[in-house]
């Protein structure tokens, strides 16, 4: 098997898991999870860019090009909904 096919098999069963685990959380559960796994989204966002610096194939490019803009909306995402959530505990002026 060649490594571009691996690297796309994985990113497309990272998908499903993904999926199936949001869809699993209550959605009672969404925020805090959110701004709690910000620091995971980094990490991602990281490794995204190391993946292109890196790349050799077309496939490793798209993957990369595609970990760092999903891992950058994933961080703006989560420190939108933070900040939110901040904003229902301050007091009102």
């Amino acid at each position: 098997m060649s490594p571009e096919i691996l690297i796309l098999f994985i990113f497309i069963l990272s998908i499903f898991l993904g999926f199936e685990l949001i869809f699993k959380v209550p959605s009672m559960l969404h925020t805090p999870l959110m701004s709690g796994t910000n620091a995971i989204h980094g990490i991602i966002l990281v490794g995204g860019i190391l993946t292109l610096a890196g790349a050799v194939g077309w496939v490793e490019v798209v993957a990369g090009f595609l970990a760092v803009v999903l891992g950058a909306a994933n961080v703006f995402g989560g420190f939108m909904v933070t900040d939110r959530m901040l904003q229902m505990f301050r007091k009102k002026k």
